[in-house]
């Protein structure tokens, strides 16, 4: 035990869990986000996190933003952890592991390296093994992350990801076989939604609408009605009905998107990039 540090509750109680050493293996975008949001929840102190990075210009400005350790090495980044967060790119995970060798003996190792799976991980490392899905949303704490645990992690680990990933926003566990599925839908999802943004933008400039104030006005528009479903809990098709009124000016819309299959598309778009992640996982 590290001492002890206090996590709130919704409801105003705390749960106490035992203060952890991380170390991070790369210093990109998902590393930071995730480093600001631990940081923010008083999971650990800057101190008690290091970071390793191929990128020394991207370390260096990680640590200098935020006040965690930099290391020479994934070796040493891995030393003093209990909790190993790997955060490089699919084609450097395996050497990055090579690299912190031996010292990884013990340690939890928590993976968002796509199409990776745990008996790879596991194999690489010889540790215990948790994979997590998050999506870029974690940059601004509204991700939404997947995690599913090798057999060997504890209810422990499985608290510590927990932790780590709610700091920047909402966790589901999973069962590993559903991550590509989780892949198609959340982490690729963000770009599909940035398309449709894109789309109602262009669309309120084709109707006479200045550039700026239709941008704003689309994501406005779709940050709102992520809001009314989160906040509601209703199915998106009851909430569409009440804004489709009999005759209306949404329900002429609608009915273009229905006959361009637009639905489909977006349906066929989660299950093509689900069994991308398949594919890449599988070699």
């Amino acid at each position: 035990m590290r001492g002890a540090a206090k996590l709130l509750a919704p409801g105003g109680g705390g749960l106490t869990f035992a203060r952890m050493r991380y170390a991070f293996l790369g210093a990109g975008k998902m590393a930071t986000a995730l480093i600001q949001g631990a940081l923010r929840a008083n999971l650990c102190s800057a101190s008690e996190i290091t970071v390793s990075s191929r990128s020394k210009s991207g370390l260096e400005s990680l640590a200098s933003a935020t006040g965690v350790r930099a290391a020479t090495s994934n070796a040493e980044a891995v030393a003093e952890a209990d909790t190993v967060v790997l955060c490089v790119k699919p084609a450097d995970a395996l050497k990055a592991l090579a690299e912190a060798g031996n010292a990884l003996d013990g340690r939890l190792l928590v993976s968002v390296v796509t199409g990776m799976r745990i008996a790879t991980l596991r194999k690489a490392a010889g540790c215990r093994v948790i994979r997590a899905m998050p999506n870029t949303a974690a940059m601004v704490g509204r991700s939404a992350t997947a995690i599913a645990a090798d057999a060997d992690a504890t209810r422990e680990d499985i608290g510590t990801a927990e932790r780590v990933f709610g700091a920047v926003g909402e966790v589901f566990s999973i069962a590993e076989d559903q991550l590509d599925a989780v892949t198609g839908l959340s982490g690729s999802g963000p770009a599909f939604v940035y398309l449709v943004m894109e789309a109602l933008s262009d669309g309120g400039v084709a109707a006479g609408l200045p550039r700026k104030l239709a941008l704003e006005l689309a994501i406005q528009t779709v940050a709102g009605a992520a809001e009314m479903a989160a906040s509601t809990k209703e199915h998106p098709a009851l909430l569409r009905e009440m804004v489709a009124s009999p005759g209306g000016t949404t329900i002429a819309g609608l009915a273009v998107l229905e006959s361009a299959a637009v639905r489909s598309a977006f349906l066929n778009a989660v299950k093509a990039a689900a069994a991308r992640s398949k594919q890449l996982s599988e070699d």
